[in-house]
């Protein structure tokens, strides 16, 4: 199957840059203050917390749109964790804290995050991988 669109960027590490082929992503990278790093430059956890919540928020709104609701006012807040994982190397995890508007009950609103979730190309790449836990704010 050939891809619809492809996504090319290039980085030096954690304590450097990315810049995505077309030059409009150009980052500067270090590590998290609470790993030990100056914290003067973003990191890769943030850089996943954005494009997933952005995707997971596009996703919701063609899911909702499918069903005649309306979400234009929703955000997608995510929260990706780093962890050990004890054999010497790191995990992540994921909690998507989306804010639906008032007028999306919580039946229905569980039912769009959870087809959402099924829906959002992130979601489906994490699925079985890392934990994604989705919380209604």
């Amino acid at each position: 199957m050939s891809a619809l669109y492809t996504a090319t960027a290039t980085a030096s590490g954690r304590d450097g840059r990315a810049v995505s082929s077309d030059k409009k992503l150009d980052v500067t990278l270090a590590m998290p203050k609470e790993l030990g790093g100056s914290g003067e430059g973003t990191n890769p956890e943030q850089l996943f917390a954005a494009g997933y919540s952005a995707c997971f928020a596009s996703a919701l709104g063609l899911v909702a749109s499918k069903k005649n609701i309306d979400v234009a006012d929703a955000s997608v807040t995510g929260e990706v964790g780093l962890h050990p994982n004890g054999s010497g190397g790191f995990s992540l995890s994921v909690t998507l804290r989306v804010e639906l508007p008032d007028h999306v009950d919580d039946e229905t609103g569980r039912e769009l995050l959870e087809a959402t979730h099924q829906v959002c190309p992130y979601s489906n790449a994490t699925r079985g991988n890392i934990p994604v836990e989705l919380v209604r704010e």
